[in-house]
């Protein structure tokens, strides 16, 4: 565990609000909320924040040293054992003594509230990224057991407060506060003069993992080839190497190669998203898809999965297209209607980049954390 943990000695009733997150240092999705959270939260004068990541095997020492040079106080907790990782979570609260913490995602939720119960830290978050998480009878009792210790369970989406409402976390405390993404990222300076100059190319960028759905995708565009449109595909992101695996290998089974492109990490995504005419985000489930939201701030005509998450987020005809889950048939239609009518495509991507803009920025969503900070402590948390 990295120490050098700095304490103020002003008076706590002068002292900024100390607000810590703890979430998985694997810098997926709920990572990135929680940094977008840390950094929209030091613009205000009145508010000091922490980052504690759990290691995991893909955390980058690069990206946590890049962060601390973006002036973010992080440090980053073992993993190899959860009560070791409580324990070092402990230390590092009561050296700093937060105001509030946020404990993010399944299950490091569960071993933030735990530290920061036992350290007596005045408010506690439970944030949850998912609708499908993997409880088990027993992660699920000792979720439970900490919400009278909660001020509020949030879930990433609408969809995901009501799959905690509906495992049991208690009703009146779970509220629904959309992620949102970074839109300086994305001016419009950035987006091609017109639609034209961008390729005619799909990209999907996302990890390689079960609850993603690449395999649909690479499928339709081989029903695509079969109806003499071959577009190139790009394939960004990193994840499991069985995943990964398994694509290459259906690439190479229906004679893709050619048109399918594994990318890996990408560290200028904004800019090859504003180069391409269509995203797409298939998948089995979601919380909150921050991927496709960038996809739709670049101003990509959208095509979704119509499982919980994204459709909150794609408004069917309006803002994007949405197809069944693991329909390569219906996923072969929807993008030979984007690739052969471009005047339809670019005026779902400009829809779509009209709402991303409008609904899904990090300081809209910051917004609603901070108005739930200002209420009242509850009682019993």
């Amino acid at each position: 565990m990295e120490n050098n943990l700095a304490a103020s000695h002003q008076p706590c009733t002068q002292r900024p609000t100390r607000i810590l997150h703890f979430v998985t240092g694997g810098f997926s999705g709920a990572t990135q909320v929680a940094i977008d959270l840390c950094f929209a939260a030091r613009k205000s004068p009145d508010m000091d924040v922490m980052l504690v990541l759990r290691r995991k095997r893909s955390t980058s020492d690069a990206k946590v040293q890049a962060l601390r040079e973006q002036g973010l106080q992080v440090h980053v907790v073992s993993n190899w054992l959860h009560a070791m990782t409580v324990w070092e979570l402990r230390k590092i609260l009561r050296a700093w003594k937060p105001d509030v913490v946020f404990a993010h995602g399944f299950s490091d939720h569960i071993w933030g509230r735990r530290a920061a119960v036992a350290e007596g830290v005045p408010r506690i978050f439970h944030v949850e990224h998912n609708s499908r998480e993997r409880y088990t009878p027993r992660r699920l009792r000792q979720a439970l057991a900490l919400a009278p210790f909660t001020q509020a369970s949030i879930g990433v989406s609408e969809g995901v407060r009501t799959s905690l409402v509906q495992r049991g976390f208690p009703a009146d405390r779970c509220v629904a506060i959309c992620n949102g993404i970074d839109l300086a990222r994305f001016p419009q300076e950035m987006l091609p003069a017109r639609w034209e100059d961008r390729e005619a190319a799909i990209l999907m960028a996302s990890r390689f993992a079960r609850q993603k759905d690449q395999a649909t995708l690479i499928k339709a565009l081989g029903l695509l080839r079969a109806q003499g449109l071959a577009p190139q595909l790009y394939l960004a992101g990193a994840g499991r190497k069985l995943q990964r695996t398994q694509a290459e290998r259906l690439v190479q089974q229906l004679g893709l190669q050619e048109q399918v492109h594994f990318l890996g990490n990408v560290s200028d995504l904004p800019q090859r998203l504003a180069r391409t005419r269509i995203f797409v985000l298939s998948t089995h489930w979601e919380g909150m898809p921050l991927a496709l939201v960038e996809g739709m701030a670049a101003g990509c005509a959208c095509v979704g999965s119509d499982v919980l998450g994204v459709r909150e987020v794609i408004d069917h005809e309006g803002s994007g297209l949405l197809v069944p889950e693991s329909d390569a048939q219906a996923m072969a239609a929807a993008l030979k209607r984007l690739l052969q009518e471009p005047l339809l495509a670019q005026r779902l991507g400009q829809a779509a980049r009209q709402k991303a803009l409008s609904a899904y920025g990090r300081e809209h969503m910051w917004e609603h954390y901070r108005a739930l900070l200002a209420q009242p402590v509850r009682d019993g948390a």
